[in-house]
C-alpha cells in the first residue's frame, strides 16, 4: 500500500491545475492549427503539452526542481523526433517546419505548467499564437518581395474541394508540383462556403513552363472531389 504515501489532496489539487492548464492552453494553440486544416491540430498540441506537464509534474513531485529541470531538458530533445516526422510527412516544405516548431512551442508550455509556473505558460500562449496569427501576413507581404532588382512572377494555384478531401488533395497537388519541379513555397487552406475550402499553393519563379502548369490544372480538376483549380499569375516588383 506504498501508494497511499503519494495521495495528499494539495499534490492532487496541484497536479490537476497543471494538467488543467496545459490541457486548455494546448488547446488554443491546437484549435488555431486545426481551423487552418494544418497536420498537428487540436488534439495532437493538447496531448503534446499534457504530456510534457505530465512528466515535469512527476518529476517535480519525487526530485524537486532539479529533478524538473532534467526531465524539461528530455522533453526539449525529445520533442524533435515527433516534429521531425510532421517534417517527413509533408514532403519538406516549409509548411511543415512551422508545424513541427508549434509543436515543440506546445511541448514548452505543458513543461511550464508541469513546473507550476503558470502565468509564464499563458504568457508564452499568447506569443505562440502571435506567432501564428498576426506575423502571417507580414510573412507573406515579404515572400511576395522580389530577391533583387529584377522582376519576379508570382504565381499561385487555386483549389476550391471538397473539405472532406482536403488532405487527398493536397496530396495529389504536392506530388503533381514535384514531378514538373514546381515545389510550392507556401500553402494555405481556408474554409470556403459551408462545405468546401480554398488551398491556394503559391509559387515564385522567373519562367514556368505553361505546358507543364497547365497539365497540372488538369491533373486537379479531373479529380471528383475538385470543384474548381485554377492558376492566378501576377508580376511583382
Amino acid at each position: 500500500m506504498k501508494f497511499l504515501e503519494y495521495i495528499h489532496i494539495d499534490k492532487i489539487a496541484d497536479t490537476f491545475l497543471s494538467l488543467l492548464t496545459a490541457f486548455i492552453l494546448g488547446g488554443l494553440i491546437g484549435f488555431e492549427r486545426q481551423y487552418r486544416q494544418r497536420t498537428a491540430g487540436l488534439r495532437t498540441n493538447v496531448l503534446v503539452a499534457l504530456g510534457a506537464a505530465i512528466f515535469v509534474d512527476i518529476a517535480v513531485s519525487l526530485h524537486g526542481s532539479d529533478g524538473a529541470v532534467r526531465v524539461i531538458a528530455y522533453v526539449v530533445s525529445g520533442i524533435g523526433f515527433l516534429g521531425a516526422g510532421v517534417i517527413m510527412r509533408e514532403e519538406g516544405n516549409i509548411h511543415g517546419l512551422n508545424t513541427a516548431a508549434t509543436l515543440w512551442c506546445s511541448a514548452a508550455i505543458g513543461a511550464a505548467a508541469g513546473s507550476d509556473l503558470i502565468a509564464e505558460a499563458i504568457l508564452a500562449t499568447i506569443f505562440i499564437l502571435a506567432a501564428n496569427i498576426l506575423l502571417r501576413p507580414i510573412g507573406h507581404a515579404i515572400d511576395r518581395r522580389p530577391l533583387d532588382d529584377e522582376s519576379e512572377l508570382l504565381n499561385v494555384i487555386y483549389i476550391i474541394c471538397d473539405r472532406r478531401f482536403s488532405k487527398q488533395v493536397m496530396d495529389r497537388l504536392n506530388e503533381a508540383l514535384n514531378r514538373y519541379n514546381y515545389p510550392p513555397q507556401d500553402i494555405e487552406v481556408d474554409l470556403f462556403g459551408e462545405e468546401d475550402v480554398e488551398i491556394a499553393a503559391t509559387l515564385i519563379a522567373t519562367s514556368t513552363n505553361a505546358e507543364d502548369i497547365t497539365q497540372i490544372i488538369k491533373l486537379l480538376n479531373d479529380m471528383p472531389e475538385v470543384r474548381h483549380a485554377y492558376l492566378d499569375k501576377n508580376s511583382i516588383a
